[in-house]
């Protein structure tokens, strides 16, 4: 069973979509009338990705596309539970693992904005217990800074999993030794939870409640919890592995995905969502901050976060790619980001989840499925078919 949504209004072959998701203060913005797609390319990505069904790699998606400043594809195709005959709907809300990152690094800029904290500060300056943080072979390392937790530069390893409460988890990764001198490598870390401890000192805040009350409440963002309620948790996508030879799909059970009201925020990867609000939280990004008169964000924080901060270091998980600020950038579109324009910032998350805001195009692209155990997610061609489909879609 399938369920579908979209808004159509078809002329000569070309929709016109008057959906707005946010007022994008840009010269360049066309009025509603004018923003003009292929409505037959568009047409085209539901049944692409229903073949994605057919051979058993998805259970189902829920896809979006924003073009300056308004939706113009929300679909939900296949189930998001298939024990219980549950279809995908355009509300179903997905773990959305390291998709979490770019939320949490843009807390740190909020407070960064108000003078608060710097960069460049030691982290040792909120959390004492990294002072004596030390590398692997007993010698002193340069102090570890919000910075190099924010582009995975800290010399931290290891697993992004809270054990116990946030400040618990963050002092026990202060006393494992660094795998390098900071600012040395790109090493994919839990400095994100690093960050979100320091979000806490800083605000005298709960991470979730700061969240809250500076990010989800402003962007109308009620979906996007850490701790989904039990009317959010019947709209949740189950997670799916593969089945006996790869001819059906398995449910799967992970720690990512457990919505107990006990569990501690985790700012590496703990963020249940929709579509929907994630793609209010790029457009705010992509407007330079604001959205709807509101803004959670300076201009210059944006800037910073989507430029690149790692130099030459080789970083990401697919081929061309540098890190911002809690953001992968495409620096040089090829393979599953040939498509997309240089410069164009997002993330993944561990179960297939995919945001990516081209901001030379003014587009949004978000891409929800639950699955593990299919390889690398950032590099998928059910990545590559969606964002294709998308960008061919759209006339300007």
């Amino acid at each position: 069973m399938r369920a579908r949504v979209f808004w159509r209004l078809l002329v000569s072959g070309s929709l016109v979509l008057g959906l707005a998701l946010a007022r994008c203060p840009a010269a360049d913005t066309p009025a509603a009338d004018q923003v003009r797609v292929n409505a037959v390319r568009l047409a085209q990505i539901a049944p692409q990705l229903e073949q994605f069904v057919s051979r058993h790699e998805i259970s189902g998606a829920v896809t979006l596309v924003a073009y300056r400043g308004q939706v113009i594809h929300l679909e939900a195709i296949g189930s998001a539970d298939l024990e219980n005959s549950l279809p995908m709907r355009p509300d179903t809300i997905f773990c959305i693992a390291s998709m979490t990152k770019p939320v949490t690094a843009t807390t740190v800029m909020i407070l960064q904005d108000e003078g608060k904290l710097s960069l460049d500060d030691p982290v040792a300056k909120y959390i004492p217990a990294f002072a004596a943080a030390a590398l692997r072979d007993g010698k002193p390392a340069k102090p570890v800074t919000i910075r190099h937790c924010l582009t995975h530069t800290s010399g931290l390893g290891g697993s992004q999993q809270n054990e116990g409460s946030l400040k618990d988890s963050v002092e026990k990764l202060a006393g494992r030794p660094l795998d390098f001198e900071p600012g040395t490598k790109w090493q994919y870390s839990p400095g994100m939870s690093v960050c979100g401890r320091v979000v806490e000192v800083v605000s005298g805040q709960p991470f979730e409640a700061f969240l809250a009350e500076r990010i989800f409440r402003p962007l109308h963002m009620g979906d996007t919890t850490f701790h989904p309620t039990a009317a959010q948790q019947a709209r949740l996508a189950a997670l799916y592995q593969p089945g006996e030879g790869g001819q059906s799909l398995a449910r799967a059970t992970h720690w990512l995905t457990d919505v107990s009201p006990d569990k501690s925020p985790n700012p590496s990867g703990g963020l249940f969502s929709t579509a929907s609000d994630l793609a209010r939280f790029y457009q705010m990004i992509l407007n330079g901050g604001e959205l709807d008169g509101r803004r959670i964000v300076s201009a210059a924080a944006v800037e910073q976060m989507t430029k690149i901060q790692t130099g030459d270091l080789v970083t990401g998980f697919t081929d061309g790619n540098a890190w911002g600020l809690g953001w992968c950038l495409v620096r040089q579109p090829q393979g599953v980001t040939a498509m997309l324009s240089p410069g164009t910032f997002g993330h993944g998350g561990a179960f297939g989840t995919q945001g990516w805001v081209d901001p030379q195009r003014r587009m949004i692209f978000v891409l929800m499925i639950q699955r593990t155990g299919f390889g690398n997610s950032d590099g998928a061609d059910l990545r590559r078919v969606f964002q294709e489909l998308a960008v061919q879609a759209v006339e300007d």
